[in-house]
């Protein structure tokens, strides 16, 4: 049987892990808790594992995916990566430019999706500004920036829509 320290390279093969996620699946695969700590330590002596570059990796990766920092921050936290942490990455890969053309991008597309679908009346309605609001604040970008959007679309009303939650930009 192999040890925990060759399974965790056969994992970081694939692709980075945070030492959270390593331990996760070094645990799944019925290691010890003590042997895990060794091949962790060794790892991470060896630069295998860090999670400042990992969680800059997934951020870099995921923002070219046009997900918004919210979503990235959100994902980071699960992935175990503490909220400094995430916080640095977010802020070494931001670009308010790219974000804002993502945004709008995004709007456009999910756009012509709830056309074809529900037609144009209904995209035009309350319902269908909120239903759009949301996808984009769910896609991890701040309500203040897609309420703006919507605003510079054409939508009305949208700038009182109590649908539309306040969202925190950090």
């Amino acid at each position: 049987m192999t040890d925990a320290y060759t399974s965790a390279l056969r994992i970081l093969q694939y692709r980075f892990n945070s030492e959270h996620e390593l331990r996760r699946k070094l645990a799944a695969k019925r290691f010890e808790h003590a042997e895990i700590d060794a091949a962790i330590e060794r790892l991470r002596n060896e630069k295998w594992i860090d999670d400042e570059r990992f969680a800059e990796a997934y951020a870099r990766t995921r923002a070219s995916k046009k997900i918004g920092p919210a979503r990235i921050k959100r994902e980071l936290s699960a992935a175990g990566v503490d909220r400094g942490t995430a916080d640095r990455a977010l802020a070494a890969n931001r670009d308010d430019e790219r974000t804002g053309s993502d945004l709008a991008a995004i709007l456009e597309k999910r756009r012509r999706i709830l056309v074809r679908r529900h037609g144009e009346e209904f995209v035009r309605s309350a319902a269908g500004r909120s239903r759009l609001a949301g996808y984009l604040i769910q896609q991890g970008y701040p309500s203040d920036r897609v309420r703006e959007l919507l605003q510079r679309n054409g939508d009305d009303g949208v700038e009182g829509d109590d649908r539309i939650p306040v969202q925190e930009t950090e």
